[in-house]
């Protein structure tokens, strides 16, 4: 079965950067879609980026709260996909995690059809 691991939080001074990864083992990354998710201490848990299959078409896609901020990729040599995040904000505090979906992006708001899910990743904006 497909098995997520994330990695790369920490704590970080506000307008910083930090590198978060979704390691996979048991099946290809390349032949999902795979959601970043967070989840702050006391808020919904909230999908912010996903990038669909490898392949023809691939598309990434960001919540409007980290758009021009974070950057998603994938690196299938490595069955990994990144989120390199900049210009981080104290709102940006969260447990981060990764999942996986079978077919695509379109569900990454309410995080349906998402599963695999890793243990997350604490990142910690604080000044």
């Amino acid at each position: 079965q497909l098995q997520l691991v994330e990695s790369g939080g920490g704590l970080v001074q506000p307008g910083g950067s930090l590198r978060l990864s979704c390691a996979g083992s048991g099946f290809p990354l390349e032949n999902f879609a795979i959601g970043w998710f967070r989840q702050a201490p006391g808020k919904e848990r909230e999908g912010i980026s996903c990038i669909t299959k490898s392949g023809s078409g691939s598309s990434i896609r960001y919540a409007d709260s980290v758009k021009g901020r974070f950057t998603i990729s994938r690196d299938n040599t490595k069955n990994t996909v990144y989120l390199q995040m900049s210009s981080l904000k104290f709102e940006d505090t969260a447990v981060y995690s990764c999942a996986a979906h079978p077919s695509g992006c379109s569900y990454l708001k309410g995080a349906s059809g998402f599963g695999s899910w890793g243990q997350g990743t604490q990142v910690i904006v604080s000044s």
